[in-house]
C-alpha cells in the first residue's frame, strides 16, 4: 500500500539542487528592495519634481526591459554562471555609485546601470529551467517568487535599521545594497553550479546558436503560444503592478488609512503570496497542471481588482483626518507645509469596519492570482520552447514584465487622477477578463 502513495523520485523537486539559485535571488533582492524606498526622498535631496521622481523610478524597469531578453539569450549561449556574474558586478557597480551619488545625474546613471544588470532574473528563472523536469518546474520557479516576496519583505526592514542606527544616513542604505551585491558575487563564484551541461563544452558551444534579435524573433515566430503567454505576462504585470503600486493611494482616499495601516494589509498579502508560492502552487500544479494554473491566477486577480474598486468608501474606526494629515507631512528637514498636501481624504462622521473587511477579503484572491500567475505562465513558457532558447524566451517574458512595471504606474496614475480611485482598478480587473476570455483557446496543455 505504502508504495503506491510514494512519489516517485522524478517527481520530487530537489531542493539541493536550486538552493543556490534561490539564496542568491534572496540575496539580489535584498540589496535591490532595501533601496526602492529611499530613491524618492534620494532624489528630492537634489532638488527633483515629482514628475522627475517618477522618471527616475521608471527608470530601473525600463533599463530591465532592454536587458532581460540579451542576458537570457546570452546565457543560452555562454552558460548561466558567467552572465549571471557579470550581472552582478553591473549591479555592484551601480549601488556604489548611489553611495558616491552627489548629483541628479549620477542617481539616473546609477540606476540605468543596476537595471540593465539587473535583468538576470531571467537568467536565475532560465537555471530553475535547467535544474528541474516538466513536472517540478512551476513548484521551482513558484519557490523563485517566494524568494522575492521574502526579499521585498526583508528588505524595507533592514533599510529601516539602517536609517535608524546611523542618523538617516541614506548613503549607508547604499552601502548596504553594495554589500549584498558582493555577497550574491561571492555565493554564485563558489557556489552555483552551472546547469547548462553543455556550457564548458568549446565544441557544443560553438553549435549553439549565436544571440541575436533575428534569431530570437525567428524562434517566436514558430510558437505562437509564447507570443500570448508574454502578451499575458504583460498585462497581469499592467493589472497587478499598478494594483501593487498604487493600493496605498487608494486606502488613504477611500478608506482614510496611513502608510502604517497600509503596510500592515502589504505585509499580510505577503505573507499569502510567499505561502502561495512557496508551498502550494507546487501542489496544484502536480494535481491541475500549469495551464489550469494559469486561467485560475488570470480569474483571481480579475476578481480581485473588481472587488478592490468596488470597496465601499467608509473610513477605518480609528481614522482621524488630523492625525493622517500629520503623518504625510513628515517630520524633520522634510517636512510639508498640511496646507501643501493635496489630498483627498474622506469624512469622519461614516467610519465603520465594513469597508475594511470588504477590502481584505478582495485581497484574498488578488493575492492568490498576483501569486500564481507569474510561474505557471513562466513554466509554460519554459516548456514550449526549445532547450537551447529557454533563457532567451524567459528573458522575453522578464522584459515584458519590466516594461509593466514601468508603464503600470503611469497607465493607474492617469485613471486614478482623472476618473476617481477605483477606476484604474476596474480597468485593470476588465483586460484581465478579457484574457480569461480568450486564454483557454490559446492556451494548450504542454505536450
Amino acid at each position: 500500500m505504502t508504495e503506491t502513495t510514494q512519489t516517485p523520485p522524478e517527481d520530487k523537486l530537489d531542493f539541493k539542487r536550486i538552493l543556490p539559485i534561490l539564496v542568491i535571488v534572496l540575496v539580489d533582492l535584498m540589496g535591490l528592495s532595501i533601496i526602492i524606498p529611499l530613491l524618492p526622498l534620494y532624489a528630492a535631496r537634489f532638488g527633483a519634481e515629482p514628475i522627475l521622481v517618477g522618471i527616475l523610478q521608471a527608470a530601473y524597469p525600463l533599463m530591465q526591459f532592454l536587458g532581460a531578453p540579451i542576458l537570457g539569450r546570452l546565457s543560452d549561449r555562454f552558460g548561466r554562471k558567467p552572465v549571471l556574474i557579470a550581472s552582478q558586478i553591473g549591479t555592484l557597480i551601480g549601488f556604489i555609485m548611489l553611495g558616491f551619488a552627489n548629483s541628479l545625474l549620477l542617481l539616473f546613471i546609477s540606476r540605468i546601470i543596476d537595471g540593465l544588470s539587473g535583468a538576470n532574473i531571467s537568467t536565475a528563472q532560465a537555471a530553475i529551467a535547467d535544474s528541474t523536469n516538466e513536472k517540478t518546474r512551476t513548484q521551482g520557479l513558484g519557490l523563485v517568487g517566494a524568494a522575492f516576496g521574502v526579499g521585498f519583505v526583508l528588505g524595507p526592514v533592514l533599510a529601516f535599521i539602517v536609517l535608524a542606527s546611523t542618523g538617516q544616513n541614506y548613503q549607508a542604505v547604499a552601502w548596504t545594497a553594495a554589500l549584498f551585491s558582493f555577497a550574491s558575487i561571492l555565493l554564485t563564484t563558489f557556489w552555483f553550479k552551472e546547469t547548462v551541461t553543455d556550457a564548458a563544452d568549446p565544441e557544443a558551444s560553438r553549435k549553439r546558436r549565436p544571440f541575436s534579435f533575428g534569431a530570437l524573433r525567428e524562434a517566436m515566430a514558430h510558437r505562437p503560444t509564447i507570443w500570448f503567454l508574454v502578451i499575458v505576462m504583460f498585462f497581469y504585470q499592467v493589472a497587478f503592478g499598478g494594483y501593487e503600486q498604487l493600493f496605498s493611494l487608494f486606502t488613504l482616499n477611500q478608506l482614510g488609512m496611513d502608510a502604517r495601516d497600509t503596510s500592515g494589509l502589504f505585509m499580510l498579502a505577503g505573507i499569502l503570496i510567499i505561502v502561495i508560492q512557496g508551498g502550494l502552487i507546487g501542489r496544484w500544479s502536480k494535481k491541475k497542471g500549469d495551464r489550469w494554473l494559469a486561467l485560475m491566477g488570470i480569474g483571481a486577480l480579475a476578481i480581485g481588482l473588481i472587488g478592490t474598486a468596488l470597496t465601499p468608501a467608509i473610513p477605518v474606526p480609528w481614522y482621524e483626518k488630523a492625525r493622517v494629515l500629520e503623518s504625510l507631512a513628515g517630520q524633520g528637514e522634510f517636512r510639508v507645509s498640511i496646507q501643501s498636501i493635496n489630498v483627498n481624504l474622506p469624512d469622519e462622521t461614516s467610519r465603520g469596519w465594513f469597508g475594511i473587511v470588504w477590502l481584505m477579503i478582495a485581497s484574498i484572491p488578488a493575492a492568490l492570482g498576483g501569486g500564481t500567475l507569474q510561474p505557471a505562465v513562466n513554466s509554460l513558457i519554459t516548456k514550449a520552447s526549445d532547450k537551447s532558447e529557454v533563457g532567451g524566451m524567459l528573458g522575453l517574458s522578464s522584459a515584458a514584465y519590466s516594461a509593466a512595471n514601468a508603464i503600470a504606474p503611469l497607465f493607474y496614475g492617469a485613471l486614478f487622477q482623472w476618473f476617481g480611485p477605483p477606476v484604474p482598478f476596474f480597468v485593470g480587473g476588465a483586460i484581465l477578463l478579457i484574457l480569461f476570455i480568450v486564454a483557454p483557446r490559446v492556451i494548450k496543455n504542454p505536450a
